[in-house]
């Protein structure tokens, strides 16, 4: 049995961050925590790119250009929605999910999903570096996991 696993280092990567202004409170703390992540793994910071987007609506559409463009090994993207009085919540969760899944689906690189979708602004201020961790920070890591398993499959690929 053969066991294949992503080493974690972004050595040589290039990567872009696509990041939310709404609810900046938050998603600052995110975007902190996944730079924090690739640069504690060998990523040059010069090979980060981060967008900022005005809100998780529109983190899909710039996805879906980033990775027409192919310049990044890998692409991380955060916000944080937080449900409110009106059905608005799950539709925005909702869409952001699925245009964010469709791109990564067929896309040739690791796309992060880092959107935190809390019922209050104290569960997303806990998921962006309170007592739950930073889910900027372990959505970073999880990019670079998968970036070195995309990696090894295609040497696996070259080399027959």
């Amino acid at each position: 049995m053969k066991i294949y696993e992503g080493e974690i280092s972004g050595k040589g990567g290039r990567f872009g961050i696509i990041v939310s202004r709404f609810n900046g409170f938050v998603t600052d703390k995110l975007l902190s925590g996944a730079i924090d992540c690739l640069t504690r793994h060998n990523t040059n910071p010069d090979m980060i790119e981060v967008f900022k987007v005005p809100g998780a609506f529109e983190i899909p559409q710039t996805l879906n250009l980033l990775v027409q463009k192919g310049r990044f090994d890998a692409i991380i993207c955060l916000s944080a929605i937080i449900r409110g009085d009106t059905p608005h919540f799950d539709f925005l969760a909702r869409e952001v999910s699925r245009g964010i899944a469709k791109t990564a689906r067929e896309a040739a690189i690791p796309i992060g999903f880092g959107v935190i979708t809390a019922d209050t602004q104290e569960q997303a201020i806990e998921r962006a570096g309170g007592k739950a961790s930073n889910k900027g920070f372990d959505t970073a890591l999880a990019v670079l996991e998968q970036l070195g398993l995309v990696s090894r499959i295609s040497e696996k690929k070259k080399k027959g």
